[in-house]
């Protein structure tokens, strides 16, 4: 496989259309079009589905995520050999859940960038669906809440991320003046990150308190979802260190019940990049502080 004819098909789907695959690659979009065609050709099978945004084929994913490990590995030797260009830089895409995003993993990706000469592109998405974006070829790395390895990577434990359950003092006054009894759970309005989070329910039903039907709004930011708690839109539960540092400045007080924990884990390729080593080593030292064991 041509590896440029690859990474022109990696363009294409980060670009979502030949236009902007081809202001990328200093091309024109003619040009950009007879690459996947010819690439097509030589594999056998249609790779690009072009549709607004195009979007890869099954076998398009497999090529993808050859062109992105091929990328890293190619300018790692290049670097070796001391012969890549001034502006060529490696581009490390990883999917992150929002929890993490918002309390955690900015430093460890921070103190990387800054020893390396690198781009690092954050994707958010919810910690059970980040292995998408491995799989598919769109990440070379993810945190994530599933434990088995994607073909072509390893999988490492990063530990316990915990949620307390949280509201307002002007909020609980209103809605829990008695405290956080069943019958006033069950009419209190909680805030949900989006309509696939069942973080709030499943704490409900561990209080004996089925709330189907209770009163939700959506919020679909962490940082946000704490604020919206604070100003009283409802309650939700917050992880932990920022529910403490909160609670310390008298914004939010706890309701009590279990401490929610979800497990996350370290997926990335496993193939040999130094790079991908070096970030690594950043994130599963930065989690292994700030996560439950």
């Amino acid at each position: 496989m041509d590896p440029h004819l690859a990474l022109t098909l990696a363009a294409v789907v980060d670009e979502g259309t030949l236009d902007g695959a081809a202001r990328r690659l200093h091309l024109t979009p003619s040009a950009v079009s007879q690459r996947i065609k010819t690439l097509e050709e030589h594999l056998g099978q249609r790779l690009l589905v072009r549709s607004r945004p195009a979007r890869p084929t099954a076998a398009g994913e497999a090529v993808v995520r050859f062109a992105r490990r091929y990328a890293v590995l190619a300018l790692e030797a290049a670097r070796d050999l001391g012969s890549e260009g001034e502006s060529t830089r490696a581009r490390i895409t990883v999917a992150v859940n929002a929890d993490s995003l918002a309390t955690w993993i900015l430093a460890p990706v921070t103190r990387f960038a800054s020893a390396h000469d690198v781009e690092v592109d954050l994707l958010r998405l919810d910690q059970e669906r980040t292995v998408d974006l491995l799989e598919s070829g769109v990440a070379l790395a993810a945190v994530t809440s599933q434990f088995e390895a994607v073909a072509g990577c390893r999988s490492t434990p990063l530990g316990h991320m915990a949620f307390t359950a949280m509201a307002s003092p002007a909020w609980i006054d209103r809605w829990l003046p008695d405290g956080p009894d069943p019958e006033h759970l069950a009419q209190a309005p909680r805030v949900d990150f989006d309509r696939d989070d069942t973080l709030q329910l499943d704490w409900l039903r561990q209080q004996g308190v089925d709330g189907t039907h209770s009163p939700r709004h959506l919020v679909p930011s962490t940082h946000d979802i704490a604020r919206a708690v604070q100003l009283g839109l409802g309650w939700a539960l917050v992880p932990e260190r920022q529910g403490q540092e909160l609670m310390s400045a008298g914004l939010l007080t706890a309701l009590g019940g279990p401490v929610v924990t979800t497990a996350l884990f370290w997926q990335r390729w496993k193939g040999g990049s130094r790079l991908l080593d070096a970030l690594t080593d950043e994130i599963v030292d930065e989690a292994r502080q700030h996560l439950r064991p």
